[in-house]
């Protein structure tokens, strides 16, 4: 009798953890921790610090070096079948901006992203970048696009991933794009405030 309660109490308390909500990043190298551990990525520590405080939420953190928007796009159906994620974030547009594609292409692969997730029943954070001013014009609509498109969807919205470290060089590892262990907490405690309203 005792082994029988013993079965039914693991059962029980091992419940939450395996209905828990997930949290779905798509994202770029910056995301996917390039240069790094995978667990030393921001995505991983919001993982951990969701279980520290005892929130039930899991992540799935489906970024991938070198993804631009039209990537992400592609693999995101699939994504959220597999997930079906109650909050989804999209980290995207860092590569097309330094590849320089058109823009109107990035806009309608975000909003195609950000529809997506909202039809599949996931609220949304989408994730801005800059360029580098050397980048001219293109540089402020790039950064534009992504505070239109969440106005326009009514999604969440960070401006910029990097915002805490980007004048920092100390933050980044020597090729100057990726960013370095200990960055990745602040890149973190950036993002928090913009995710935790999401978690319902």
């Amino acid at each position: 009798m005792r082994i029988v309660l013993l079965l039914f109490a693991l059962c029980f308390t091992a419940t939450p953890a395996l209905a828990a909500r997930t949290i779905l990043v798509m994202g770029d190298s910056l995301s996917a921790g390039y240069g790094i551990r995978p667990d030393q990525a921001w995505p991983s520590l919001l993982g951990k610090q969701l279980a520290e405080k005892r929130l039930d939420y899991s992540v799935a953190n489906l970024s991938i070096s070198g993804e631009t928007t039209a990537g992400g796009r592609a693999r995101l159906p699939d994504a959220l079948r597999q997930y079906k994620p109650a909050v989804v974030v999209i980290a995207l547009g860092a590569n097309d901006g330094l590849r320089g594609l058109p823009l109107a292409q990035m806009r309608d692969n975000l909003t195609a992203m950000l529809d997506a997730a909202r039809a599949a029943g996931a609220r949304t954070l989408l994730i801005g970048m800059r360029l580098p001013p050397n980048y001219g014009p293109y540089a402020a609509e790039f950064d534009a696009a992504f505070r239109d498109t969440a106005a326009l969807k009514k999604s969440a919205y960070f401006d910029f991933l990097l915002a805490p470290i980007a004048l920092d060089r100390r933050y980044f590892q020597s090729d100057g794009l990726h960013p370095v262990a200990d960055a990745q907490p602040l890149i973190l405690d950036a993002v928090w405030p913009h995710l935790q309203p999401l978690l319902k």
